[in-house]
């Protein structure tokens, strides 16, 4: 099995994604990847750690996600491997609830989402975001 964590989606996930959307609630599993230090794109300097960038971005996304009537399920620090291997275990797991996936889609591409996506940028090396669904 192949593993690459990525920045973002590719179109054709996106597209995927939204072909399969049935209008239920979606559960997304995000495993981040943290910059030792936040890296902002406009050359900001600043002492704050991915981690730190990151956690702004997702008390953001907390509140636009229940707006939108989802919220965050889970959210934890990664300590170790019980089963597996993987190069360059993950440094935290969250688990957000949307309503669907166009919910998603709709605050992904919304103004105050584009105002807190620089924190999530500066933040991340990289994740893997997995799509899951109840049954």
């Amino acid at each position: 099995m192949h593993v690459a964590n990525a920045p973002g989606p590719t179109r054709d996930q996106q597209l995927a994604a939204l072909e399969r959307d049935d209008g239920e609630p979606i559960y997304m599993v995000n495993l981040l990847k943290f910059r030792d230090r936040a890296v902002y794109a406009d050359g900001r300097e600043t002492t704050l750690t991915g981690r730190e960038a990151y956690t702004l971005y997702g008390r953001a996304m907390s509140r636009l996600v229940a707006e939108a009537g989802g919220k965050l399920i889970y959210s934890g620090r990664v300590r170790g491997l019980l089963i597996g291997e993987v190069e360059g275990v993950w440094d935290g797991v969250g688990i957000m609830m949307y309503p669907s996936f166009k919910a998603m889609a709709a605050i992904t591409s919304s103004p105050d989402y584009a105002a807190i996506h620089v924190h999530r940028d500066a933040g991340l090396e990289g994740q893997l975001l997995i799509e899951t669904v109840t049954g």
